[in-house]
């Protein structure tokens, strides 16, 4: 059960913060540990509305503002409207977190224009587009701006080239946006790999265990003590934190 917050304890108190894809996974441990640290959220959705209505419910139950705003991020439109809504209803934004992502099988003799186009839409081209509708607001807030890459972006996976391709592209949108953006604002990218969750079969966190040095798997909060450091590390930009156990080694 959520806790109360401890007034001692909440660094991002009066600040904002707009999770893409936060209503399930990863997403949803982030928003919530943004939350708990003092921010007021924005769950961002596409398709899964009731999860994103019980993620604000559970963000209400630390004290905070949260409401739940539905985007395709394949739409630049959505998006736009997605950063208008949320300076409508919050006034201001200082963190945006582009965890939204897909991760599509596709092997280079099956990989057809639609599905590299569903992985590079959703894993680079949205989390461009949302950087660029939010940078006003970030710069009037000296915000700071955490993408999620994986660790598919460092290592060649020929099973699922587009992902892999979408991913390291957004280790360089990283980097970019990380200049293009400076003083005002701070960019950093998480890598998470080796990370297992409540549903993921059985097999995986096995082979997970097999690959890592450190022998076993991560979790989400896991994930989300990583965005934090990075949003309280305010002499880092640029930066590619990999999660993953020690998997890329």
């Amino acid at each position: 059960m959520p806790q109360s917050v401890n007034p001692s304890k909440e660094p991002l108190q009066d600040q904002v913060a707009l999770v893409t894809g936060s209503a399930k996974r990863i997403g949803r441990a982030v928003a919530v540990r943004l939350a708990a640290e003092g921010a007021g959220v924005v769950i961002h959705y596409n398709r899964s509305k009731a999860k994103a209505d019980a993620a604000v419910a559970e963000i209400e139950k630390l004290g905070r503002k949260s409401v739940a705003l539905q985007a395709d991020l394949c739409s630049l439109a959505d998006i736009k409207h997605l950063f208008q809504q949320t300076a409508a209803q919050f006034g201001r934004l200082d963190i945006l977190v582009n965890s939204a992502a897909n991760f599509l099988p596709a092997h280079l003799a099956d990989t057809t224009e639609k599905m590299w186009d569903a992985a590079l839409d959703t894993n680079l081209k949205a989390p461009f587009f949302c950087a660029q509708a939010a940078a006003p607001l970030l710069k009037r807030s000296r915000g700071v701006i955490i993408n999620f890459a994986d660790i598919g972006g460092i290592l060649p996976w020929p099973g699922y080239i587009p992902h892999c391709a979408s991913k390291a592209g957004v280790i360089m949108l990283t980097k970019c946006l990380a200049k293009a953006l400076a003083p005002e604002v701070r960019v950093n990218a998480v890598a998470p790999g080796t990370i297992t969750m409540s549903g993921d079969p059985g097999e995986w966190e096995a082979d997970f265990v097999r690959r890592a040095p450190l022998h076993r798997t991560g979790t989400p909060d896991d994930v989300a003590d990583a965005v934090s450091f990075l949003i309280h590390s305010t002499f880092i930009t640029g930066h590619i934190l990999v999660v993953d156990g020690g998997r890329t080694l």
